[in-house]
């Protein structure tokens, strides 16, 4: 295992960390008793497996269903300075009812101490609120670091890119020491939120890069052919790690074998730009030929944003998820996250096209060198494709 200096926490960080979302039993919270013993075993084998292959920081959430109560039947069985601790907790208006949550959260993982805590979904500008407003969340997670419950306190962003910069810059209560961000091959869009923390010395931890980086784990087989001799889920891993601001980021292993193909992918991390850069070409060459960009993202910053556009439209959302179906055959990822539009998820925000012909548009391309009527309807075309298949 490869291990980097997680920024100002010091701490000895795997490159690779373990989540307990996809092993957990399931979403919905249960006592222990009613856990089965299959589900509990299969945790317990992941987190066994992790530490073997020293991937020694385990990541949960008080909002991962039973995964904390399943990790606190075990944990207190290793040696304590065997593995660092993640969980996390979102903030809320009231300082004291996050308080309350953490405590229980130390409880169900039958815990003193974590060695993480991240304040989770600083998502908008009400959550970043909360958590940095003055005796606020982070006020309330100061205190709790100061009377030995918590080591180090960061937070997890999944919004826009200006409140995830907003929370890397608050100064407040000391700042945060750590971000959890999604950033990968297909997504961009957050690289100033890292190099930013980065220069501030903060832990930069990747979340998620294999399910919400294009759901690799079940890659088209478009992708396949052109990552060899890499698979799709290796080839975005090598991209996150090759950058020297990422510190680590998240396998989430639903099995034991699930980290078996990244320990494969670490053997190339010395030669990340030699192994990546043909890969690179061949996906940025189909995309070029299918949709005339060589990157998915190419007219994002063109484009209006969902919030001032009418009927809170996000079209450089729906082109970019357009762009990825239509170059690298990722419909799948494309379907489901379009389907999650409209229902204030931060990871998919703003609506779809759907009411795309009640609003008049073309007034928020009034600083745009794009022709309105030709991003209307190119919009109102991929809106088809997105909810009516290829």
């Amino acid at each position: 295992m490869r291990y980097r200096r997680f920024g100002r926490t010091n701490l000895r960080m795997p490159v690779l960390s373990a989540g307990f979302m996809r092993c957990m039993h399931g979403w919905q919270d249960l006592p222990l008793a009613d856990i089965p013993r299959a589900g509990q075993a299969n945790l317990e084998a992941v987190v066994h497996r992790a530490l073997a292959l020293g991937i020694t920081h385990l990541e949960t959430a008080r909002d991962y269903g039973t995964s904390e109560r399943q990790l606190g039947r075990l944990l207190p069985e290793l040696p304590r300075d065997s593995f660092l601790i993640q969980t996390k907790v979102q903030p809320v208006a009231d300082p004291a009812v996050f308080t309350a949550h953490v405590l229980d959260s130390l409880a169900r993982l039958n815990l003193q101490r974590v060695d993480l805590l991240a304040i989770h979904g600083i998502n908008d500008h009400r959550t970043l609120w909360y958590a940095c407003r003055p005796q606020g969340c982070l006020a309330a997670a100061r205190r709790l670091q100061a009377e030995g419950w918590i080591g180090h306190i960061g937070f997890s962003g999944h919004g826009d890119t200006e409140v995830i910069l907003a929370a890397v810059r608050h100064e407040g209560d000391s700042g945060f020491d750590y971000l959890n961000i999604h950033w990968y091959y297909i997504f961009q869009r957050h690289w100033s939120a890292i190099a930013e923390a980065d220069a501030r010395d903060m832990g930069v931890f990747i979340i998620s890069p294999t399910d919400k980086g294009g759901m690799l784990q079940a890659p088209p087989p478009l992708l396949v052919e052109l990552s060899r001799p890499l698979s799709p889920m290796q080839f975005n891993g090598l991209f996150c790690l090759a950058s020297s601001e990422v510190d680590t980021m998240s396998i989430g292993a639903a099995t034991p074998a699930d980290f078996d193909a990244h320990l494969a992918m670490l053997t190339h991390l010395d030669r990340a730009a030699e192994i990546s850069e043909p890969i690179d070409r061949r996906w940025r060459q189909v995309m070029q030929a299918t949709t005339g960009h060589e990157r998915p993202d190419a007219l994002w910053d063109l484009l209006p944003a969902w919030e001032t556009t009418p009927g809170y439209i996000n079209l450089p959302f729906t082109i970019w998820l357009d762009n990825l179906a239509r170059g690298w055959g990722m419909q799948e990822y494309a379907w489901s996250r379009y389907r999650g539009m409209g229902q204030d998820i931060p990871w998919v925000p703003g609506n779809t096209a759907a009411e795309l012909d009640r609003f008049d548009l073309t007034r928020v391309f009034r600083n745009s060198s794009l022709d309105p009527h030709e991003i209307i309807e190119y919009v109102r075309q991929a809106h088809g494709r997105l909810v009516g298949g290829w």
